[in-house]
């Protein structure tokens, strides 16, 4: 079986270096808010190229985080409008209503698959406080149009960059666009801990600060509690890995450009729609390579049949989850479209050239 991802294979290719890092935590005797989350938060920000980083728990609750650090601060308040993409993953979502604000979904374009740039303002409304950018399947989503606007109607630009770490636009990293952002390290991110994990980067001192206190039970000195916190902590043990691991990414992410590039250029089957690449390579790290076909289900049936694993992102848009009934009624209808034709096709820095042939032969023959 050709795995979607072999996570396993993947951090065995840090064996060495991972086991001495770990090796040098656990001898420390010193488990959370230490010198390698100290390490870390100071190498990813060098690496964003923002003021600060802080390591949380994962990368829902950076982007909770986020929202909570602007509510504290009088940015944001109960019932405000947040514009977010209707195809992205329910942790999109998830981050705003935990806050008790608004989702107001805007589709997505068909050629990106990114939200519609041109389609963010007419959904704003005087309620509307923020826009939440979703760097969806690792391609960056940006425009100085979509800066002019945030200005304009005073809004915040939070990115969710769960898929994304890596890319940049006009040279500047995702993570680094907006106001603020959050990061996930979940073990099959292109930056993966051996567990939970997450980031918010951002330039503001004052949501820095607020972040870091909110997700430390609320407490910048401890057993004195300035706010009704939460526990969002990233721990020893995924720093030192994490860390360790980001030498690496710009590498990483290079191997899953290339196996982009000779999918596009050898997939010929015409009941395949290819993802399209942007016009500079380093706007996209292909956190997961998606096609699109009507015959979606039968396609994944005969890849499975052939040993070729595939996954499905997302099987379902949020608006039509249960959790979110009450906005089942929207009319979404190229958000459910790409639901109903999206499938994941392995890419890895650890899938080999037979493995990549083989992929693109049998897709080929798929009748």
């Amino acid at each position: 079986m050709i795995k979607f991802l072999d996570i396993q294979k993947i951090n065995l290719l840090h064996q060495e270096a991972l086991e001495a890092r770990l090796l040098k935590t656990f001898r420390s005797g010193w488990y959370l808010l230490g010198e390698e989350v100290k390490n870390f938060e100071k190498n990813l920000q060098s690496y964003i190229g923002c003021k600060h980083a802080i390591g949380v728990a994962n990368g829902l609750d950076a982007l909770r985080l986020i929202f909570r650090g602007y509510m504290e601060l009088g940015v944001l308040s109960p019932g405000d409008e947040v514009v977010v993409p209707a195809n992205t993953y329910i942790a999109s979502v998830l981050a705003i209503t935990d806050n008790n604000l608004v989702p107001v979904f805007v589709e997505p374009s068909e050629t990106t698959l990114n939200i519609d740039l041109s389609k963010i303002e007419q959904a704003i409304t005087p309620k509307t406080k923020a826009i939440m950018l979703v760097h969806l399947y690792g391609r960056a989503v940006y425009g100085s149009d979509l800066a002019g606007i945030a200005q304009k109607h005073n809004l915040k630009i939070i990115e969710d960059n769960a898929q994304a770490i890596g890319a940049t636009y006009n040279g500047l990293k995702t993570g680094n666009l907006g106001d603020a952002a959050g990061f996930s390290f979940y073990p099959g991110k292109n930056l993966g801990a051996l567990g939970d994990g997450g980031a918010v980067c951002t330039n503001n001192d004052h949501l820095a600060a607020a972040i870091r206190a909110v997700a430390n039970y609320g407490s910048q000195q401890k057993y004195v509690n300035r706010y009704k916190g939460l526990n969002s902590r990233l721990d020893e043990i995924q720093a030192a890995v994490l860390d360790e691991k980001l030498k690496y990414l710009d590498k990483e992410n290079d191997i899953r450009r290339h196996i982009a590039h000779y999918y596009i250029n050898n997939i010929k089957n015409p009941q395949i729609i290819l993802p399209q690449v942007p016009d500079k390579d380093e706007e996209h790290v292909w956190h997961v390579f998606v096609i699109r076909t009507n015959q979606r289900d039968r396609l994944q049936k005969y890849l499975n049949q052939r040993g070729i694993q595939t996954l499905i992102h997302y099987p379902i848009p949020v608006h039509k989850q249960e959790a979110y009934a009450e906005y089942s009624h929207l009319n979404l209808p190229i958000t459910e479209q790409i639901h109903n034709e999206v499938l994941s096709l392995p890419i890895s820095p650890v899938l080999t050239e037979d493995e990549l042939k083989t992929i693109t032969v049998t897709l080929n023959e798929f009748k």
